[in-house]
Formats: structure tokens, sequence, C-alpha cells
């Protein structure tokens, strides 16, 4: 129980299959507040926070293990190891996606199906590829977040969520202030930095990614390149804008659950 213990692991749900919710950058687990209640009905329920996220980010964090996805990666079966699973559906936001890719390619055994919601391998455009970021957004990017973190976040928040939801911009804000900040742009350059194209082609387990139509972070093209690159993926566009619909369309992306993973309830 140590690893699940160490990155605040909770446990919750009445049913016998495992799920477990890996949040994005800059929120923590409290980020599947709105979809938790129908995941636990269904399943039995894990979550964490990722290094670097919620109350004690600052001691889970290592800036050589977490300057690549691969270290996130190794947390995740890490903790899967501490609980014994053997088997699980996997619900990711934003750069857990690629973290249950890698996770998933190295051990495919484990991971039934994967849900990624507004997941993306490669932020930066390339040739042929459109990532929806060039070189210089970046280095803007990481000059703000040096420069005045708190004015960063309070631009890249609503910037972020995308609709004008006073609660979710909030709650997104408070998430990112509790990072440390040097901790926040080592994690930002990780993510928007890599390129994890070829761990996402080697994915065998079943995937069904979850996309809005605008979306800031993760263009829609994004979706379509990981739905093709992904022997079988499906792909759902919703018709909302933002990057974090769990927590703005939360009902939509609960029926796009029902229909993907086949679990209602009587």
């Amino acid at each position: 129980m140590e690893s699940f213990e160490r990155f605040n692991g909770r446990r919750s749900g009445s049913g016998k299959e495992v799920a477990i919710l890996a949040h994005g950058f800059g929120t923590d687990q409290t980020a599947w507040t709105a979809l938790r209640p129908w995941f636990d009905e269904r399943f039995d329920v894990i979550s964490f926070d990722l290094a670097g996220c919620g109350p004690h980010g600052a001691d889970t964090y290592d800036f050589e293990r977490h300057g690549s996805i691969f270290g996130y990666a190794d947390d995740l079966l890490d903790i899967i190891d501490d609980l014994g699973i053997q088997n699980c559906t996997y619900i990711s936001h934003s750069m857990s996606g690629m973290i249950g890719a890698a996770a998933s390619v190295a051990r495919p055994e484990v991971f039934q199906r994967m849900v990624m919601i507004g997941a993306s391998p490669r932020y930066l455009d390339d040739e042929g590829y459109t990532g929806g970021f060039k070189p210089a957004d970046l280095e803007n990017l990481f000059e703000s977040m040096s420069a005045n973190y708190q004015a960063w976040v309070a631009g890249f928040a609503p910037m972020v969520v995308g609709v004008d939801n006073s609660e979710v911009i909030a709650d997104f804000s408070n998430a990112l202030f509790r990072m440390r900040p040097d901790i926040a742009l080592n994690t930002s350059r990780t993510i928007f930095t890599s390129d994890m194209r070829g761990v996402a082609a080697q994915i065998s387990t079943p995937v069904h990614l979850i996309q809005t139509e605008v979306d800031v972070a993760v263009p829609v093209q994004v979706g379509e390149w990981l739905a093709q690159a992904i022997n079988g993926a499906t792909l759902d566009v919703i018709a909302a804008s933002g990057h974090l619909p769990h927590m703005t369309a939360a009902d939509e992306v609960q029926r796009i659950l029902e229909r993907r993973l086949g679990k209602t309830v009587a």
C-alpha cells in the first residue's frame, strides 16, 4: 500500500471490476467529483494524485523521475502492484492519457480497456501533424509561468476551462495554486515537449477517446490522429468547448461512458 498511500490514494465504490481514475495537469483527483458517483455505482474505484499534485504534491515529485512521462507511468504501475490489481478499466484526462499509454504498452495484460479524455501524444506541430502549438508558443508559456506564476494561473485557468463556469475556473485555479511553481513549470515542460506518438501507436488495449469540439490545449485533429493510430480506437467529439469536459460537461461524458463501457444500472 506504500505507493497508494504516498499518492493520496482513495478507494470507493460497490462494483467488482476495478476502475482507475487518473487526472490531468493542474488538477488533482477531485476533478472526478461530478462523475465519481456514476463510477461508484458500477466499479471498485481507485483514484490518486499525480506526483506534484494535490496536498502532498511537493513530497511526491522527483525532478529526474518525473522529467519524463515514463516516470509517471512507473508510479501508476507501482500503485497497481501495491493494490494487487490484475485487471482494470483506466479512465484518464489529459496527461494521464499518455501515462496510461506507456503503462499499458509495458503491461498490456493489466489494462482491459482505456478511456482518454482530451489526451495528446504531442503538443508541438510537426510535418503532417497538428499538435496545436509552435515552439514560440511554448517559450511564451514557460516564460509567463517563470515570471509571475499567480498572474499566469489567473489567465491560464479560464482559457483552458473554455466556458463561463466560475466554479470550475475557481477549482482549477486553486488546484494550480496548490502546485509549487517550480514543479508546475517542470511538469508543463515535461508534458508540452513530449512526443509519445510512437508509444500511442503500440497500444493494444481497446481505447475510447473523448474530445470537445473546441479545446485550446488539444485540437480535434489530435483526437483524430489518435483514433487512426490506435488500432480499433473510437472517438466521440462532444459539441462543447474547453479542456475539462469531465468537469464542465459531465452529463455528456457520462452518456458516452455508458455507451462505450456498457455500464448502466437498473
